[in-house]
């Protein structure tokens, strides 16, 4: 069908889909010293001279700590019908060990009642990132204890909370955590240790799999658990065998390595052999891959721009591994002989190709991957230079573009049979993009950094009709 057919097409979605938007607690909620809270490695990362853009930190970041009874208005005068957001561990459990401090559980709750007083259907993540410093001073990730830490705060944060929420997520992006934290270290807590940034992969996955446990003993059978995956679509520079072996490396080592032993109970071959002159894998224990292989109610997918591969350039100066930011680290042990390339076309300011087929692409390999499973868009969208024009109006019509561009692409795979049930735009507002500081904004809300006066973007009022009705707007409206 040509494009301007399809365009005059409706896309409709199920009515039971959810329309969300998302966020993280160190990005938007500032008060980092306020009802307890201690530091987390992001606290101390950003506070690291030299770790972010202008040395910026989260310190207020947008302030939702003490606005989030304006955002959820916000949130519900754009019709959305859910909100995923991250609880700070620090805030709840200061030390990462130990009781619970109620005060910082408090705002969680008051949250949580301000979204269904509006009828937005909460989504948690426990952790998105942001490890208490006093856990990373004990050895972070890399060490087992970690996971059993983060079970017993799931534990503590499902009795609080899992009356009145339904839908849990353990972690997300535990690829970033592991790789870009441990082996890169573009990304807090800085470490560039290639060992041990797989055994922290193993001990994230670990501690997925022991937090679901305790999320079960504590909330009702209803609630839905989940872990939200940046799968990468891989996809080889050609059909040369050298090409192709290089995608089933970066494959296993941005997939395989949590999908495997999350879904099929053990860690793909050829990622133990891509990686054996790096680590003997001996830290994964009798039982653990059991303990990991927790059933899930749904998989969460996030997805920004597909990645291309290819085998090393044997010229020293050509394209070597992919290292995230500025790190010359790479975040691939044992993946020296791939090179990655740019993907034509389109860019967002985070220079990512602008590629709708990708997200088909990984929704339908999931569908295939575990059949039956219903999967959920976690995050997805992009940054783009927006300002305010005379008026203080913020046109973004690239971020609508991309935003129809990629929903076009979950309509067409729940069409070819995806159980897909719900899409969370990144980011509900713009905020503190981690390393970036606050040079990128992904929001459909602008922020304005000086008065923190929050925007809706004409991006966000484009998402906004869509979640009323249930219907893409035309992109001729906007």
């Amino acid at each position: 069908m040509p494009e301007s057919a399809q365009s005059a097409t409706p896309v409709t979605f199920p009515p039971a889909f959810l329309w969300g938007a998302a966020t993280s607690a160190y990005q938007i909620e500032g008060a980092v010293r306020e009802d307890g809270r201690t530091p987390s490695i992001w606290d101390t990362f950003s506070h690291t001279p030299g770790k972010t853009a202008g040395g910026e930190t989260g310190d207020i970041a947008v302030d939702h700590y003490h606005r989030y009874r304006d955002d959820v208005a916000l949130m519900a005068e754009l019709g959305l019908s859910a909100y995923r957001f991250s609880i700070s561990w620090s805030r709840v459990q200061p030390t990462g060990r130990g009781p619970a401090v109620q005060v910082g559980l408090d705002f969680y709750r008051r949250l949580v009642d301000e979204l269904l007083d509006k009828g937005i259907k909460p989504a948690i993540t426990l952790y998105h990132w942001d490890l208490p410093q006093e856990l990373e001073d004990a050895g972070g990730w890399p060490e087992r204890d970690t996971a059993h830490r983060f079970a017993e705060y799931a534990q503590i944060v499902g009795e609080a909370l899992g009356d009145r929420v339904e839908h849990w997520i353990t972690l997300n992006e535990p690829w970033c955590s592991a790789f870009l934290g441990y082996a890169s270290g573009v990304h807090a807590p800085g470490r560039t240790d290639p060992a041990a940034s797989l055994r922290a992969a193993h001990h994230l996955n670990l501690a997925h799999g022991l937090g679901t446990s305790a999320l079960r003993s504590a909330m009702p059978a209803r609630n839905s658990i989940a872990i939200s995956l940046n799968s990468s679509v891989v996809r080889p520079l050609s059909q040369t065998e050298a090409d192709l072996a290089a995608v089933r490396t970066i494959d296993d080592l941005a997939n395989g390595v949590f999908h495997g032993p999350l879904l099929h109970g053990a860690y793909p071959e050829t990622l133990l052999a891509s990686t054996s002159s790096v680590t003997d894998w001996s830290f994964v224990l009798d039982g653990d891959l059991r303990a990991i292989q927790q059933p899930l109610d749904a998989l969460g997918l996030n997805y920004y721009t597909p990645t291309l591969v290819s085998a090393a350039d044997a010229d020293p100066k050509g394209p070597r591994a992919d290292g995230h930011g500025a790190s010359s680290h790479s975040p691939w042990p044992g993946a020296d002989d791939v090179a990655f390339h740019q993907t034509p076309g389109e860019r967002t300011e985070m220079g990512w190709t602008v590629d709708p087929t990708g997200l088909h692409d990984l929704i339908m390999r999931y569908t295939k991957e575990a059949p039956g499973l219903p999967l959920y868009i976690t995050e997805n969208g992009a940054a783009y230079d927006d300002k305010p024009d005379a008026d203080g109006r913020v046109n973004d019509p690239e971020r609508v573009a991309y935003l129809h561009g990629h929903l076009r692409a979950v309509r067409r795979a729940i069409a070819e049979g995806a159980d897909v049930r719900g899409y969370f735009l990144w980011s509900l507002m713009d905020n503190f993009e981690w390393a970036y500081g606050y040079q990128k904004r992904f929001g459909a809300v602008y922020v304005d950094y000086a008065t923190l006066a929050r925007t809706p973007k004409s991006s966000a009022l484009w998402y906004a009709q869509a979640a009323k009705t249930g219907t893409l707007p035309p992109l001729e409206t906007t």
